[in-house]
């Protein structure tokens, strides 16, 4: 075979391969949607057409933390300084829902000018990726992060620290980071301890670990749901949803509900909510 035609062939065969190889992934336009998934493997942006969540007026009995996510939220889509944001504590008091609300509030005074983009924790490595396709945008992103923590051996927590404020190019200026938790300082007590017991200088790892938490300039604080506030809530679902009951039959059900799982919280008087919804027959629409 003379050298052109080996040439042709494997010009021939190169072509093939790469009409066989599966395309990267583009991804969404990262002006195009209110907000998106980010997808490490390929890395792309997934824009939402329809944002799961529910209006803020209905989040009850965290007025205090609501109000000061949302001047922090709109900060950040004005332009103005602006912190990293850490909501922590009691499971089922609408972190996450908060997070989502405070964005819709945000993003319909200022159209186009804010978008949300969800993370999911075990893609957190890919963190760089994700900044430097979103740095340079006319457009302020708030990265999501639900339920976030970090257990034995898990070194992802890196990634975060240098997003958060270390690292040489340091976060775009159109970019904060907002993460709910169940525990404030995000790491297990056993990793905590597991470091204070190994390391050659114990209170220099711990603090290396505990550290993460800081990197965070605002730490918003849910605790555990009183009845009045549980009931508010069930209340505000049932008036908003325009749910036909007598307000003395709801308050004893709502209650009672609550007993049979044994405990109160959002979550909660959500799933009385459906519940109730269901049994009145009655669809849960806007």
């Amino acid at each position: 075979m003379t050298d052109d035609r080996l040439i042709t062939l494997l010009a021939r065969i190169a072509d093939s391969l790469d009409r066989l190889a599966p395309q990267a992934a583009a991804g969404a336009d990262p002006t195009a949607f209110e907000a998106y998934v980010w997808h490490a493997d390929p890395p792309r942006l997934e824009g939402v057409p329809q944002v799961a969540r529910i209006p803020i007026e209905l989040l009850r009995g965290v007025d205090r933390v609501r109000d000061l996510l949302l001047e922090n939220t709109r900060q950040f889509a004005a332009g103005l300084p602006a912190n990293n944001v850490l909501l922590w504590g009691a499971r089922g008091m609408g972190k996450s829902s908060l997070v989502k609300a405070a964005h819709a509030a945000v993003a319909k005074a200022h159209p186009g000018r804010i978008a949300l983009v969800e993370i999911h924790r075990e893609d957190l490595t890919t963190l760089p990726e994700l900044l430097r396709r979103l740095r340079g945008i006319e457009r302020r992103f708030l990265l999501f992060c639900d339920d976030l923590s970090f257990d034995n051996n898990d070194t992802s927590y890196k990634s975060l620290k240098a997003v958060l404020e270390g690292g040489v190019e340091g976060r775009p200026a159109n970019v904060l980071f907002y993460a709910t938790s169940n525990r404030r300082h995000l790491l297990s007590r056993d990793m905590i301890e597991n470091e204070r017991s190994t390391a050659i200088n114990p209170g220099e790892a711990v603090e290396e670990k505990v550290s993460l938490s800081d990197r965070f300039g605002l730490w918003l604080g849910f605790h555990a749901c009183p009845q009045d506030d549980y009931l508010a809530m069930v209340t505000g679902y049932a008036g908003h949803f325009d749910l036909k009951i007598e307000p003395e039959r709801l308050r004893a059900e709502a209650i009672e509900w609550a007993m049979t799982r044994g405990s109160r919280s959002g979550r909660v008087a959500w799933q009385f909510i459906q519940d109730l919804a269901g049994r009145l027959g009655q669809p849960l629409k806007d």
